[in-house]
């Protein structure tokens, strides 16, 4: 029996569930996406008791309803054999992607400021991306000495 292809929901946009679609298209897993564009859509999925904190993403796969981002990034990384050779390579993985969720959280913040604070907010982003987190990502790059963070698989 062939396997279903996975289906994501979401409004329509980048957010949340663009490291999953990155992480499903680094897997070469191809995916169908629904999306949220009316409040009833949304609203459906939580009184059918699917989004079980009420919010989204939420991935349809191997007759799972996956939700929380992390949750359903490990889940699709171990399945497709991208979540490290061992529990060292793991943690490694876990560091990195917490980090770039951190980055992630900082810029999306963004939109939910008054006009008049962006762009000091912008700033605090710039700042920190370029003196906190891109400097981890390049130190394990030259350190690592491969073309991945972690581990030697393509």
């Amino acid at each position: 029996m062939a396997e279903k292809t996975p289906k994501l929901y979401y409004f329509n946009g980048r957010g949340k569930m663009e490291s999953i679609r990155w992480l499903l298209a680094a897997a070469g897993v191809e995916f169908d996406e629904v999306f949220l564009e009316t409040k009833e859509k949304y609203e459906k999925l939580i009184k059918d008791g699917y989004l079980l904190f009420q919010q989204v993403p939420m991935v349809e796969l191997d007759g799972l309803k996956l939700v929380q981002t992390r949750s359903i990034l490990s889940y699709i990384a171990a399945k497709y054999n991208l979540y490290g050779k061992d529990i060292k390579e793991r943690v490694k993985i876990d560091m990195y992607s917490d980090g770039a969720t951190d980055l992630m959280m900082l810029i999306i913040s963004q939109a939910f400021l008054p006009e008049a604070d962006r762009a000091k907010q912008g700033d605090l982003v710039k700042e920190r991306a370029l003196n906190r987190y891109l400097p981890v990502y390049e130190k394990a790059l030259k350190e690592h000495g491969q073309h991945y963070l972690v581990g030697k698989q393509s």
